[in-house]
């Protein structure tokens, strides 16, 4: 039985263009492009997060004057162009440049290939640098490094496994693509189970924080025609507020925390009450808004970007020295069971639990502390999480192109108070509910991965002369 294509043979990049130093070349290093020269309208900017195989991420683009775009010209791309990373993992991406960018500039770590159309068919080029015959080519190249880079003459000599004819090539071409076709009907479907998914944890959250997740204390104490006595969210408040009082410590004569204006709050269930977030708590304080001198090692320096739904990430962080450390401890002293929030940025008003004994310091992160006796910090970052809790905190935000949130506003935040047990007994019902949900959502993950592997293995095929 022949071959479904002709055997493919290797020609270097440089072959399948019509002049390698102007057709294949990279953005501007150092000074010549900085971060402070984007605008937000004039000529766009492709950079790293706007390239995946086979795909342009028409997302976040950036763009530089006229006249800048002008003095490096020399970096540019076209619509129709094929763009290439060359740093990251995993480096060696390509897609081409949609019809929609029809000028634009390119960053230091992009590089534009323009195809001589009379040699090679500019997405059968695409496919074939994203296929793992030349990924493995990337991959040798930069084996060994801790920041995976691969220069522009390593690429230009990729070796490319190439169709002889434009015809067989765009056959190849449409055999892949009859593929992809059908594999991404599969993954669609699996994109929408995704969306589906968070919605229903958005939906079960509202839920949770509307009293109709679970019976409430006051639905259950009128089953069966009896009058079963339990603590309501007002005399729980009550409660906390007595005891700070009667337990307080703190420097000077105790103050009655702030409440909060519930006259444009949407009414709770019977047994709910509304508690601002410094009533609720024992305390509410911030980490300090200054940027201390960083260290090789030290104690780990935890902003924002480290809080997340997901729980505290533990990564990319920067070290401070102990003494600094010592210095913001006494503003704030993060512990195991704390809730953090974070303050400023696109994603403050996003909190999460501190579920580890690490030692570290906060800056632009917002710190709860409760009274785990007389509250769930489970319920409140449900809540915290919750497209209610958002609305109410985000509309207190201040500042213009850096939003924020104040410490006036953290403490003023108002959380629904249902009764001790009630709180028990929703979290418990939120965490078998969404147990089942990150099953499902670790199948489709899987699923997906599987996918993005067997789109490889029919590029694989395509080039290697295997795909009928």
């Amino acid at each position: 039985m022949k071959p479904a294509f002709k055997p493919l043979k290797r020609v270097l990049l440089t072959d399948l263009v019509k002049n390698p130093k102007n057709d294949i070349v990279d953005g501007p290093f150092g000074s010549r492009l900085k971060a402070s020269e984007y605008v937000d309208d004039g000529v766009p900017i492709v950079r790293l997060q706007n390239i995946d195989r086979n795909r342009f991420i028409d997302k976040n683009i950036k763009f530089v004057t006229p006249q800048k775009a002008k003095d490096i010209a020399r970096h540019h791309f076209v619509a129709g162009d094929i763009l290439v990373s060359k740093l990251g993992d995993p480096l060696g991406e390509a897609c081409i440049a949609p019809d929609h960018l029809p000028y634009g500039i390119l960053v230091a770590d992009v590089v534009r290939v323009r195809p001589n159309n009379a040699k090679v068919d500019t997405v059968y080029l695409s496919y074939a640098l994203n296929s793992a015959t030349v990924a493995a080519q990337f991959t040798a190249e930069t084996k060994g490094t801790t920041r995976p880079r691969v220069n522009l003459q390593k690429i230009r000599d990729l070796e490319i496994p190439i169709a002889e004819s434009l015809p067989e090539q765009r056959r190849i071409v449409t055999a892949i693509e009859k593929q992809f076709t059908r594999l991404e009907v599969g993954v669609a479907a699996l994109r929408r189970v995704q969306a589906n998914l968070k919605r229903y944890r958005a939906a079960v959250l509202k839920a949770a924080c509307e009293g109709r997740l679970v019976p409430t204390e006051a639905e259950l104490a009128k089953v069966g025609n009896r009058k079963a006595k339990f603590e309501a969210g007002e005399a729980l408040l009550a409660r906390i507020l007595t005891e700070r009082r009667k337990n307080w410590q703190g420097r000077g004569q105790y103050k009655e925390p702030v409440a909060t204006d519930t006259t444009s709050l949407q009414p709770l269930p019977d047994g709910w009450t509304w508690a601002s977030s410094s009533q609720l708590l024992r305390e509410v304080k911030d980490g300090t808004h200054d940027t201390p001198a960083y260290r090789p090692t030290g104690i780990p320096f935890i902003t924002q970007k480290h809080v997340k739904p997901i729980g505290l990430v533990f990564k990319d962080y920067k070290f401070i020295s102990k003494e600094d450390h010592a210095h913001f401890y006494q503003r704030s002293n993060p512990e195991r069971g704390d809730i953090l929030v974070s303050m400023i940025g696109v994603n403050r008003g996003e909190s999460c639990i501190i579920n580890n004994d690490e030692v570290f310091s906060i800056k632009n992160v917002g710190l709860f502390k409760p009274d785990h006796s007389l509250s769930n910090a489970k319920f409140i970052q449900y809540y915290l999480s919750s497209r209610l809790g958002q609305q109410l905190i985000l509309k207190q935000s201040k500042g213009g192109a850096q939003p924020f949130i104040g410490l006036t506003e953290l403490r003023a935040w108002p959380i629904p108070l249902p009764p001790l047990a009630e709180q028990t007994r929703i979290v418990a019902e939120v965490e078998r509910r969404f147990s089942v949900v990150e099953e499902l959502e670790a199948t489709v993950s899987g699923n997906l991965l599987r996918a993005i592997r067997l789109r490889q293995s029919i590029l694989q095929k395509a080039f290697t002369g295997g795909l009928a």
